[in-house]
């Protein structure tokens, strides 16, 4: 379904982080038939709705029986960004309901309707990483991961579902890697390094890293694929507009990069000499700690993605400079 401006979105999760700026996107591109669906809850994640273009919101809970009833009508694409992001979750009946049994009638009823579906799903599905971090549907390379916490089985979860359902002949899931930038303020602990530490600075003067317990790194050299969410929207938008693309896909820069090389640009962008702590890592986080992320975009790329990813330097002085600073004044 190539992406036009007669199109009729549903977004999910759409006053979030990574949703909110695959409206914005929408919006560059001249499409605003957009129906907004999401949990606004207390937080200020209304927000990041200010600026955006759209149709009608919907409160999440209302969503799928007034899908199923008919009283929305027809979408071409629904890009289901909702669910609980929190790796931290202890609540396990929550994640399974929000984060797999939604996401799995949500597809169903997409799927049945014949309306192109476009799932998030996340890279925390690779667990440590052990089987590595292939974008493949095959059902027995799914069935050997092992993901690490709650949230990533969640999601694991459904990816299973989907490939035994045969779902992923027809859509597209999204493992997205550590997506940073604007819109993320309202995720309190689950925002990117970029967003704390530069308070933290403000603060201290100081960015607190955590230490590895690892031979193989050294403190700060834990490595991430970082990606800023204005090339995740772009990469997630390409594939939703791909008529031939479908099953799993890694959206990330294809690079792994240490948390000292996101503190030095954190540093540089603010004008500030480097000044690193490390710190004891939490128990809860230390017994389920990925050391290494590194998304393979080869599938991405193959899909007909060309656009070059924008450097971790460039996108986080754009982040400080052109949004953060600007917050704290």
């Amino acid at each position: 379904m190539p992406l036009d401006p007669s199109a009729r979105v549903l977004v999910t999760g759409g006053a979030g982080f990574i949703g909110s700026w695959l409206i914005h996107e929408l919006n560059q591109r001249g499409i605003d038939r957009i129906v907004v669906s999401d949990f606004l809850g207390t937080d200020e994640k209304w927000r990041n709705l200010v600026p955006l273009h759209f149709d009608d919101y919907i409160d999440a809970g209302d969503l799928l029986p007034r899908l199923k009833s008919g009283e929305l009508g027809k979408f071409d694409l629904v890009l289901h960004m909702g669910a609980c992001s929190s790796t931290t979750e202890r609540d396990a009946a929550y994640l399974m309901r929000n984060n797999y049994g939604f996401t799995r009638d949500l597809a169903e009823w997409s799927l049945g309707g014949d309306t192109r579906f476009v799932y998030a799903s996340s890279a925390a599905t690779y667990g440590d990483g052990r089987n590595g971090m292939r974008d493949s549907s095959d059902l027995d390379y799914l069935s050997a991961l092992r993901p690490l916490n709650m949230y990533g089985y969640s999601k694991h979860l459904f990816d299973l579902h989907a490939a035994r359902a045969g779902w992923l002949e027809r859509c597209v899931g999204i493992k997205y890697f550590n997506v940073f930038g604007p819109n993320e303020e309202h995720k309190g602990d689950m925002r990117s390094i970029v967003s704390k530490a530069y308070r933290q600075v403000l603060d201290t003067g100081a960015i607190r890293l955590f230490k590895s317990y690892r031979s193989e790194y050294r403190d700060g050299e834990q490595k991430r694929d970082f990606i800023y969410v204005k090339d995740a929207a772009r990469q997630t938008l390409h594939l939703a507009g791909s008529d031939s693309a479908s099953g799993l896909f890694n959206v990330g820069a294809g690079r792994a990069e240490t948390w000292l090389d996101m503190a030095n640009a954190i540093f540089a962008a603010m004008g500030r000499e480097p000044r690193i702590e490390f710190i004891d890592m939490p128990e809860e986080i230390k017994r389920n700690y990925q050391y290494m992320t590194l998304a393979d975009t080869s599938r991405l790329r193959e899909s007909g993605y060309d656009l070059p990813v924008t450097s971790l330097s460039d996108a986080v002085h754009d982040y400080v400079r052109g949004y953060l600073a600007k917050m704290a004044h």
